[in-house]
C-alpha cells in the first residue's frame, strides 16, 4: 500500500522504538518500582549482563520475523514459519536468556542437551508440539515472550487488518498456547497498525476481532490499566499485565508532543518488574504514533544487538517490512540484503 510521508516516518520507527525501550529496560529488569522522578538511562547490566544499549531476547526474536516480512513472505504460511523457527533456533543456541515456555519449545529443535534429540531442519510444527507439551506439563503458557515479536507483523499487514490478526495469533501460538497470549498479540499489533496509519494511540481498536466474551474481558483489562499506574502490574511477566503496564505508562504520561515517546518509555521502566518487555511494548507503540524524531538521538546511537545489527539497520528493516508485499520494492530489498548482516 502507498504510505503518506507521515505514515512512512511512523512505520520506519516501530522496530527502533521497540528496541530502544527494550534496551533501556534491560538494565533495570526486576529491580523493583522507582519513584516518578528517578533518572532512567541506558546503563546495561541486568540479570543477563546486557551491554549498554543492547537489546534483549525480545527484540532478537522479532528480527527473523521482520526479515521474512521484508522479503515479502506471508507470515501466515507454514513454510515462512519454518524459516523463522530455524532462525530462532540458531539464536537460542547462544542466547543468554530465554523464558521457560520459549526455551522448552525451541529446545526440541535446537539440539540442546535437555532436548534429547537433534534435528538438522527445525520446523514450526515440531516447535508447536513441544510448546503444547510444556503447556500441558505446567498448565500455563501466557508469558510475555510472544508479544514483542508481533511488531513486524503489524508492519507487514498495514494493508490488511484481518490478515494481521491471523498472522499475529499464529505466530504467538508457535510457542504460547493460551488464548490470552494470542489476544494480546492481536490487540497490540492492531494498535501499532492504527498508530502508523492514523497517528492515534488506541488499544481498543482491535477489540472487534475478538469473540464477544473475550472482547468484554479485554475491555475491562484495558480500562483497569487506565485507572492504575505501571507499578501496580507486578505480574508483568504475564502477557496480560505486560500489555497493561505498557498501556498504563502511555496513558499516564504527557501526550502533548513527541516527547511522549521518552516520557512513556521511562515511565514503563520505572514501573519495575519485567522492565525490558514492558518498555519495549510501550516503545513500539509510541514510536508508531510519533515517528523517528521522537526516539532520543543518544538511544539511537547506542542501541544494538543480535545478530550484529544497530539502530539504523532496524529502521531499514522496518521500512522493508512495511513494503514487503509491494513488488516495486524488489531493488530496495536486494540493497538491504547486501548491506545488513543476515
Amino acid at each position: 500500500m502507498k504510505l503518506s510521508i507521515h505514515q512512512h516516518d511512523r512505520s520506519s520507527a516501530v522496530l527502533l522504538g521497540m528496541a530502544c525501550g527494550d534496551a533501556l529496560g534491560a538494565g533495570y529488569d526486576f529491580a523493583g518500582p522507582m519513584p516518578p522522578t528517578a533518572a532512567v538511562g541506558m546503563r546495561g547490566g541486568g540479570g543477563a549482563h546486557w551491554a549498554r544499549g543492547e537489546w534483549t531476547d525480545y527484540t532478537a526474536l522479532a528480527v527473523p520475523v521482520a526479515r521474512a516480512a521484508a522479503d515479502g513472505l506471508d507470515l501466515r504460511d507454514e513454510s515462512t514459519l519454518d524459516l523463522i523457527v530455524a532462525e530462532w533456533v540458531d539464536w537460542s543456541t547462544t542466547a543468554p536468556f530465554a523464558g521457560t515456555q520459549l526455551a522448552a519449545a525451541l529446545s526440541a529443535e535446537s539440539g540442546r542437551p535437555d532436548s534429547g534429540r537433534r534435528n538438522s531442519e527445525p520446523t514450526a510444527a515440531a516447535v508447536r508440539r513441544a510448546a503444547r507439551d510444556q503447556h500441558e506439563r505446567i498448565g500455563r503458557s501466557a508469558g510475555n515472550g510472544c508479544l514483542l515479536r508481533t511488531a513486524p507483523v503489524a508492519l507487514a499487514y498495514l494493508h490488511d487488518a484481518d490478515a494481521l490478526a491471523d498472522a499475529a495469533r499464529g505466530l504467538s501460538e508457535l510457542t504460547h498456547c493460551e488464548t490470552d497470549a494470542g489476544d494480546a498479540c492481536v490487540l497490540w499489533g492492531l494498535a501499532i497498525r492504527h498508530a502508523v496509519l492514523e497517528g492515534e494511540l488506541d488499544l481498543r481498536v482491535g477489540l472487534g476481532t475478538l469473540s464477544p466474551g473475550r472482547r468484554e474481558l479485554w475491555s475491562a483489562r484495558i480500562g483497569h490499566a487506565e485507572r492504575r499506574e505501571p507499578r501496580d502490574f507486578t505480574r508483568n511477566g504475564w502477557v496480560v499485565q505486560a500489555l497493561q503496564g505498557a498501556w498504563s505508562a502511555i496513558v499516564h504520561t504527557d501526550a502533548s508532543d513527541a516527547g511522549h515517546y521518552r516520557r512513556g518509555v521511562e515511565a514503563a521502566v520505572r514501573g519495575g518488574g519485567n522492565t525490558d518487555a514492558v518498555a519495549g511494548v510501550a516503545g513500539a507503540l509510541l514510536a508508531a504514533r510519533w515517528g523517528l524524531a521522537a526516539v532520543p538521538s543518544e538511544w539511537r546511537r547506542l542501541v544494538q544487538g543480535w545478530p550484529g545489527l544497530r539502530g539504523a539497520d532496524l529502521v531499514r528493516l522496518s521500512v522493508l517490512a512495511a513494503h514487503g508485499h509491494d513488488t516495486n520494492d524488489a531493488g530496495e530489498r536486494e540493497s538491504f540484503r547486501l548491506h545488513v548482516v543476515r
